[in-house]
């Protein structure tokens, strides 16, 4: 092929790639507007058009409801096949509500919101103690409502990080959407600490989410359901290291379209402790006693055992 013919053959590419861009982005802001404008519906009939959305999702998303199906056969070896897939055909229910219901959290009034969440425990906890205080927060399908609830129902400042979402989009709009009160801020995973340790130790409250799989840097391999998952030793670490108080939170969505509940539970005693890898085995175990308890509401098409031990073979089609 000539240079000649090479030139035009990039071009072509890059025109292709530049359309498929412009693609993107017009059904991520057409999206966006689908979410402001089903936020004005009331919630019962919204949550009716998320389970609806979801049903259809089962059957479309087919690697993400294989990921669920495996998830549960490794955590759930005790149910049969046909349970399982009941199981995920709930889960995925529920999914298709906190996708739609993530309209509310974005662009609804805080009054709004306030009516909708539920808050038990204590919430204020953050807000008297002498100590920075980290909320763990396992990924349930309202673990946003969690993160409102945060700002809404107590006057502490928030930090948190997130995962950059590759639609730049998106990614704008979930920002967005975490910070609007104006009662914190919000760091990429991908940047550095120092800015998250410094907001840490003016006592901003530590909004964690430590259940997904990174990856083995900075993490261990720790039985979840009795299965080796690669679980992060930052919580322990960190909250040991700026003497943090840690304090489990938990956000479930309500049946029916009734709202949301987010539990703020007793801050832990005997966590961090000097012992890193003890602490993420405990945090584990905390975790599969509240799934047990909502299973159909964790977030099960997450790959949480895609890094495996050494010389282990995957334990995901690939």
């Amino acid at each position: 092929m000539g240079l000649r013919s090479l030139q035009i053959a990039s071009g072509r590419v890059w025109a292709l790639n530049r359309n498929s861009t412009r693609q993107r982005i017009v059904a991520a802001r057409l999206f966006l507007v689908l979410l402001w404008l089903l936020h004005w519906l009331p919630l019962p009939l919204l949550a009716l058009l998320g389970r609806a959305v979801g049903w259809a999702l089962y059957w479309l998303a087919k690697s993400r409801r294989a990921v669920a199906l495996r998830n549960l056969e490794l955590c759930f070896p005790n149910l049969t096949l046909a349970q399982r897939s009941e199981l995920a055909k709930e889960h995925f229910q529920w999914l298709g509500r906190s996708i739609l219901e993530r309209g509310l959290l974005w662009y609804a009034t805080p009054a709004r919101l306030k009516r909708l969440i539920s808050v038990e425990g204590d919430a204020h906890l953050a807000e008297r103690s002498e100590r920075p205080v980290m909320w763990l927060v396992p990924h349930f399908m309202a673990l946003d409502v969690a993160g409102a609830a945060t700002q809404l129902f107590q006057r502490q400042q928030v930090v948190s990080i997130y995962q950059e979402q590759s639609d730049k989009v998106m990614n704008a709009a979930m920002r967005r959407g975490r910070v609007r009160f104006n009662q914190g801020e919000l760091f990429a995973r991908s940047a550095s600490a120092k800015p998250l340790i410094r907001a840490i130790k003016k006592r901003m409250a530590f909004f964690n989410l430590p259940d997904m799989d990174f990856g083995i840097r900075d993490a261990a391999f720790v039985p979840f359901f009795g299965v080796p998952a690669a679980t992060l030793l930052a919580p322990s670490r960190m909250a040991r290291a700026l003497n943090m108080l840690v304090q489990p939170v938990l956000a479930e969505m309500l049946p029916g379209g009734q709202g949301y509940r987010v539990r703020f539970l007793d801050a832990w005693t005997s966590f961090p402790s000097d012992d890193a890898l003890a602490d993420a085995s405990a945090m584990n175990r905390w975790i599969e006693d509240e799934v047990r308890r909502n299973p159909a509401q964790y977030l099960w098409v997450h790959k949480r055992f895609k890094t495996r031990p050494e010389g282990d073979a995957p334990l995901y089609r690939r």
